[in-house]
């Protein structure tokens, strides 16, 4: 069973909003760096956002549209995102790790992974 669990994907038209859940669902403590990547159609996983040091990391792509926070420190955080585009579409994977992030992680910065919730933008 993956230690972190996503929630809220589902299928939006063009424009509309999202928010993303990852919650630890195992014995996890101290995790110093949370993150959402995410992976389209045919592409490669990339990361989205990532929350470490009291502050939070953007790709380009998403920067003014999405928003990435704690609920509950290290144990629940979220992905807002607005207007929502097609190329946004994907799987989108909560990840973790106990050690800081000072800027956006790469895939093997992180330890702990979700399994992924569906994202799809289409009209």
């Amino acid at each position: 069973q993956a230690p972190l669990a996503e929630s809220g994907g589902g299928s939006v038209q063009p424009g509309g909003s999202l928010k993303l859940t990852c919650e630890v669902i195992g014995y996890i403590y101290g995790l110093n760096c949370m993150a959402w990547f995410r992976q389209g159609p045919a592409k490669g996983r990339e990361v989205v956002a990532a929350i470490g040091g009291g502050s939070e990391y953007y790709s380009d792509f998403v920067k003014g549209r999405f928003t990435a926070s704690t609920d509950d420190f290290d144990k629940k955080w979220s992905l807002q995102m607005n207007d929502l585009q097609p190329e946004d579409t994907g799987i989108y994977y909560c990840a973790a790790d106990h050690s800081m992030c000072w800027a956006l992680p790469t895939e093997t910065d992180l330890a702990q992974w979700g399994q992924g919730t569906q994202v799809t933008v289409s009209s």
